[in-house]
This record gives C-alpha cells, structure tokens and sequence, in this order.
C-alpha cells in the first residue's frame, strides 16, 4: 500500500521541495495532513510562531495505530522544541490492520519526514517574522532563543494598614508622656484591653464562624503567619506593659517608640531594598546571637538609624516637654547620665555624650529587630531587649562615673 503525507502552506511563503509520498504496501491508503495556518501568527502578538494542526485521516480502517503513534512522537517533539502553540488533534480511526505494526522501519520513515516537513515550516514563518519568535512557555522560549527563562517578579507587600497603626501607637505614646499621664493607667487600660482580645483571639481558633467573622473584620492588619497563630496584638500589648512596668518612664517611652517606628522602618526598607543588599549572617560576629536568615542589611540599617534618631530626638526635644522633666528624665543636656534624679555621670552631657548614646542604642534596636528567638514574636522582644540594653547601658556609664569622681 502507500501512504501520502501533504502538507499545505500559503502562497506567501517561499516553496521548498518535499517528498511527496512515501511507499508502503500496494495497499491503497490515506495518511495524515499536516497544515500550517499563518493567520494566528499574523494577528497574535504574544507569539508568532504558527499553529500546527494534525488531522489524521482515516486511513481505509487499516492501519490507523501507527500513524498515531507517529502524530503523537512528532506532536512531543515539536512541543519539547517550543515550536508548537497549540495542538488540535483528530485521532478517531477505526481499528487497525495487524499486519501494519511488523513495519517499524517504515513507520520511522515516515516519522522523520513528518517531522522535517513541520520544522521546515516553521523556519519559513520565523524568516517572514525577522527571526523572532516567542513560545508561549518559559522552557521552550529558554530552548529555542538560547535564554534562560526570567523569574517572574513578585508584588510586594508593603502591609500598609498595619504599619500606619503600628506607627500611630508611637504617636500616642508621646501625648501620653508630654501630658504627664501616669504610666500605670496605660498599663491598666491595655489589660482591660488584653482581657477582651486574648479570648477573641482564642475563640477563632475553636469556632470556624466566628473566625471567618474576626478575620473579615480585623483580617487586612493581620499577616498570613498569624491567621494560624496567635495574634501580634496580644505580644504588642505585653511588651509595652513590661517596659512600662518595669523602666523609667523616659526609657519606656523610648522602647515603645523603637517597637512602634524603628520596626515599621526595618520592614518597609527591607521589602523595598532588600534584594539589592547582603542578607545579614547567621550569627552575630563576636556574640553569637542568632539572627533570622530573612533580615537584609537594607532593614537592619534601618532600624539602627531609627533607633539613633528617636533616642537622639527624645532627649533633645521630647523629654523637656514634660514639665517633670528634672527628676523623672534620665538623660539631661546639662547633667548628663541622672539615674535616680541625681546627676551620675557628667561626664556624659551635652552633644558628644548623647551622640554616643544614641549610636549605641540604636545599633541595640537594629540587633534586637534582628534577633531570631524561634516562634517569639518581635513584638514583645523588641521593646524589653532595647529598652533594657539601654538601660543597662546608662546605669554601666554611670558606674563607670562614679568611679572615676571618687
């Protein structure tokens, strides 16, 4: 028999010679068309390469098998390549003749003509197009231009509704300290605050509708992490009462600043920046503190600027506000270091001694955003351990004054 394989290009294109047959069997048969439809290629911008469309035709109700053997082998190869756009395939045939699957070597044949036949098409319509040609995935564009595929570029998200009330709680601190609110107010009010959200909090994690109502209302200043764990909220609420409980009011009010604006500053230039610098290494040079392996030094640099200007301003600017200020500030312009209402260490006054005190504490706020302590959240480490080291450093510097006068 013998077995035609066609195929149809448009007169645009330039003829190239092809076999026109390929014998078989004296047995009369009709074999595949293969068309190429350059009109897709014209009108699609995304990609000019043409679509390739195998219509087997029944084939006498002989030998249908082979030739969908042969459709499908040259079908993958041409997708592999990225030469295909689309496939539109027609394969109901009838039964097939036992006496067709002995003919491998022909079946071959009539594989590689099929396939050089398509390539030698798909040639002519990239000479048309100036050479260019785009496949609609990342591998077969990586195969057929010789490029690695790009990755896509993510949205970033800068989760500005939590950070503008993160933001704002620093704001309220300062009004509550210029207008020489008691401290232990706050601390009152933010446990009556907590006994009413911690149960909320719990109470989503039993109850599926009431957790589809809590997150609908309060979900868009919660992040993903915490739609399976325990809200920011709550650790926020008991890092501001320890500091508060436990520091000098000025300190205090320092740490929560740190947490409310040294933190928002880490976070919105680390996503903005951070892929253009080093990540920060694993462990702390010298004290061996872990740090977590997100951090970029983009938002470590951050939060230590941050820091440095809220520690510098506070004591410039803020803190003489109150009109307290000469027995409750433990930093003066003129005494220096005053722990206690009592100048400690003179030593310290004036611009040299703060700038030294805020460089330092503002290196502590960019560790303390830094550190990696597993599933504690930075909402509560963040103030104790900055305002703690800040502490720890005015009382060593007053030691170390002490020392010296005597």
């Amino acid at each position: 028999m013998s077995s035609a394989v066609v195929i149809d290009r448009d007169t645009a294109t330039s003829t190239h010679d092809s076999p026109s047959s390929i014998r078989r069997s004296s047995r009369p048969a009709r074999s595949p068309s293969l068309t190429r439809s350059t009109t897709s290629t014209r009108s699609s911008k995304r990609s000019p390469s043409p679509i390739i469309s195998f219509h087997p035709a029944p084939l006498s109700a002989e030998n249908p098998k082979g030739v969908k053997n042969i459709t499908r082998k040259v079908i993958r190869r041409l997708e592999g390549l990225g030469h295909l756009e689309s496939v539109d395939m027609d394969l109901s045939v009838p039964e097939e003749d036992e006496s067709y699957e002995a003919r491998n070597g022909e079946e071959a044949e009539v594989e590689r003509a099929l396939y050089a036949m398509a390539k030698d098409a798909i040639n002519t319509a990239k000479r048309q197009n100036g050479g260019h040609h785009h496949s609609p995935s990342s591998s077969s564009s990586a195969l057929t231009n010789g490029k690695e595929p790009k990755a896509a570029k993510q949205k970033v998200d800068y989760e500005i509704p939590r950070k503008l009330l993160h933001s704002s709680i620093g704001f309220f601190t300062l009004y509550l300290y210029i207008s020489e609110s008691d401290p232990r107010n706050v601390v009152w009010v933010l446990w009556m605050a907590l006994t009413i959200i911690a149960p909320a909090d719990l109470l989503r994690f039993r109850s599926q509708r009431f957790e589809r109502t809590y997150e609908r209302v309060l979900g868009f200043l919660m992040r993903e992490s915490e739609k399976n764990s325990v809200n920011g909220v709550i650790w926020y609420i008991l890092g501001v009462n320890f500091v508060l409980s436990l520091y000098p009011q000025d300190i205090a009010t320092i740490a929560i600043l740190i947490l409310s604006w040294a933190d928002t500053a880490a976070s919105t230039i680390g996503r903005m920046y951070g892929a253009l610098t080093p990540k920060l290494p694993s462990h702390l040079p010298v004290l061996g503190l872990p740090l977590a392996p997100r951090k970029s030094l983009a938002g470590f640099a951050a939060a230590v600027i941050t820091g440095a200007c809220i520690t510098f301003g506070f004591w410039t600017w803020i803190g003489p506000l109150r009109p307290d200020a000469s027995t409750t500030l433990s930093w003066t312009w003129e005494e220096g270091i005053r722990l206690g209402g009592n100048a400690t260490a003179s030593w310290t006054a004036g611009a040299l001694g703060l700038l030294v005190i805020s460089a330092a504490a503002g290196l502590v706020s960019g560790v303390a955003e830094a550190l990696d302590l597993g599933s504690v959240d930075d909402n509560l480490t963040l103030p104790i351990i900055s305002g703690g080291c800040i502490y720890a450093l005015l009382k060593a510097a007053s030691l170390i004054g002490s020392w010296l006068s005597s």
